[in-house]
């Protein structure tokens, strides 16, 4: 049921996943924005949100170097507050994200049944390139053809990937306790696969 949920994974839930799901936030906005549709509208044909495999830092704010990364791209990281993962989150996803390899078998280890939607971040990055959109439904800025649309993806980034697994180059690196290059570098490697999901999903 819309809107398509995005549940992005990392380790403490404070750096990678919370980038991720306010970048692409910030990229679903644009779209709506080129469009014609007010970007205020995004959370109801995207969801974007995240968790960590681990509870440390539940109740935290973003970590500050990743708070500016967002800040400075465009986005906002009021309301943010990092949590655990849980199974439930996990069944409402259409798409799960995790910042690497372990983290894709943790949630797929808690949710067997979620193994088709979820990926490592950077393997949905190469995969949706990879992808002939000709047979997806058709584009319209509404709850159900969004969701309709981004269901559709995960099963041809799925199908896609069958007989492969991911590349090492897939993780992201823990920019944790990193200076600001780090965490630029990585919120860099997540524009590259949250920005072409956007384009894909409101083309």
């Amino acid at each position: 049921m819309p809107p398509f949920t995005v549940l992005h994974v990392c380790m403490g839930n404070i750096c990678r996943s919370p980038m991720a799901e306010r970048l692409l936030v910030v990229a679903v906005r644009e779209r709506l924005g080129r469009l014609g549709v007010d970007p205020a509208r995004s959370d109801e044909l995207v969801h974007s949100h995240s968790a960590g495999t681990g509870g440390w830092h539940a109740g935290e704010e973003m970590n500050p170097p990743a708070a500016r990364q967002v800040v400075s791209r465009g986005g906002a990281v009021d309301g943010f507050a990092a949590r655990r993962l849980r199974s439930d989150l996990i069944d409402a996803a259409d798409l799960v994200l995790t910042a690497t390899a372990d983290q894709q078998e943790y949630v797929v280890a808690l949710r067997p049944d979620a193994a088709a939607r979820t990926f490592v971040l950077g393997e949905f990055g190469r995969l949706l390139g990879a992808l002939d959109r000709a047979g997806l439904p058709p584009v319209e800025a509404t709850p159900d053809a969004v969701y309709a649309r981004g269901v559709a993806l995960v099963a041809a980034a799925d199908a896609a990937r069958q007989g492969s697994t991911a590349l090492p180059t897939d993780d992201l690196d823990d920019p944790w306790g990193r200076g600001d290059q780090c965490f630029s570098r990585v919120a860099d490697e997540i524009e590259e696969t949250v920005q072409p999901l956007a384009a894909a999903l409101l083309p």
